[in-house]
């Protein structure tokens, strides 16, 4: 009976060691540098992604590459205080300019099926040469956007990873 009782405990020690290995291994490893879900706070990305929208973002993916236009990236604001979730319209070396709410890109206008036309945006800006490491990144919802506009480029240091799939709400689960 005793050699039971400790045959038990020796399997129940396996298994809570076997759930800490893996726990520590999903939050120490996968979550800091694999991927990891992060919420959406606002409504500058609207209508691609809504408030209250989840989508996981895979930070190993600008380790052997760089953004490209049209991703959607996650990164961390200058002041450090929150992750910012926006669209790269631009790489280094592009000229970007925004006419009347029209995004110009190396002096052609660029098309934007994805923003949001509902409350359209009417600002000018620029022009401005996007520097080396750096992208220029906008809300898809423009008239209420805190993006480079404002905050001038992103460095690529303080890229976090590309928004790639929408887990929540479960009946939008998909592919950005």
């Amino acid at each position: 009976m005793k050699s039971s009782r400790m045959k038990n405990f020796r399997m129940l020690l396996e298994l809570l060691i076997i759930v800490l290995v893996v726990f520590a291994l999903c939050f120490g490893i996968v979550r800091p540098f694999v991927a990891e879900v992060f919420y959406i706070p606002t409504e500058s990305m609207v209508p691609t992604l809504e408030v209250g929208d989840r989508v996981v973002v895979n930070k190993l993916i600008y380790l052997f590459s760089v953004p490209q236009r049209g991703d959607i990236i996650v990164f961390e604001s200058p002041d450090g205080e929150m992750d910012l979730v926006k669209r790269v319209v631009g790489v280094p070396g592009d000229k970007i300019e925004v006419v009347r709410g029209s995004l110009y890109v190396n002096e052609e206008r660029w098309e934007e099926a994805y923003l949001n036309y509902e409350l359209p945006d009417t600002s000018d800006y620029g022009p401005i040469t996007v520097p080396e490491r750096h992208v220029f990144a906008m809300g898809d919802n423009r008239a209420a956007s805190a993006d480079s506009r404002y905050i001038g480029p992103v460095p690529l240091e303080y890229t976090e990873g590309e928004a790639f799939m929408r887990v929540w709400p479960l009946n939008q689960l998909g592919f950005l």
